[in-house]
């Protein structure tokens, strides 16, 4: 996978109009079959030095480092969970606005919000939705970040409780291991039942 960095440029822009709580807004698990979607809602300080970029190109290990590193810097991090249930009762891509929607609302003041991919209806802050918005910007890809570790460790947490299917390993996403144990076992209570799941 091609590595892009962030440059930070619409966040620099809003900069120079005054604004200064801008919160990077991203999500992860909307394509795994079973679990959580998560999103995290990150406002970084001017003239950070974090080596954020977007969590799919960083390993476990460099997710883990940074998540710490954000935390420990960011101004404020907010984070937002769907469950399963509720994704399938309202579909995957209102639960990832729900999620992206909780995880701004978390935080007590923004200025302004930087979303991946699309617009969240139902915030008043003023907002720009930017396409592979992960790729460009820095708080965005904290953002990532956040979400993909705290839905990671959901998903080892919940590996104990379901052994069979090993969540640890793949985290919910539809591998061949876990589609098989899928028809070995049938679904459990994290399973998706609005997803097809077809090996």
């Amino acid at each position: 996978m091609r590595v892009i960095h962030p440059t930070g440029k619409m966040e620099a822009q809003l900069r120079t109009q005054g604004l200064i709580l801008i919160a990077g807004v991203d999500e992860a698990g909307a394509g795994a079959l079973a679990g959580p979607v998560v999103a995290g809602a990150v406002i970084l300080p001017e003239g950070h030095n974090l080596a954020v970029r977007d969590s799919k190109t960083l390993s476990q290990k460099q997710r883990e480092a940074l998540f710490d590193q954000i935390y420990a810097v960011a101004i404020a991090v907010g984070v937002g969970i769907v469950h399963v249930e509720e994704i399938d009762a309202i579909g995957i891509r209102p639960a990832n606005l729900l999620a992206m929607q909780k995880a701004a609302e978390a935080l007590t003041q923004v200025d302004h919000m930087l979303v991946d991919a699309r617009r969240i209806p139902a915030i008043s802050v003023p907002q720009t939705a930017i396409i592979r918005g992960d790729q460009q910007e820095y708080c965005i890809a904290a953002a990532s970040i956040v979400a993909k570790v705290t839905r990671d460790r959901f998903m080892t947490q919940a590996h104990d409780l379901f052994p069979e299917y090993n969540f640890a390993q793949h985290k919910g996403y539809g591998t061949l291991a876990h589609r098989l144990a899928v028809q070995k076992y049938g679904r459990c209570s994290l399973h998706r039942e609005s997803f097809t799941i077809a090996v």
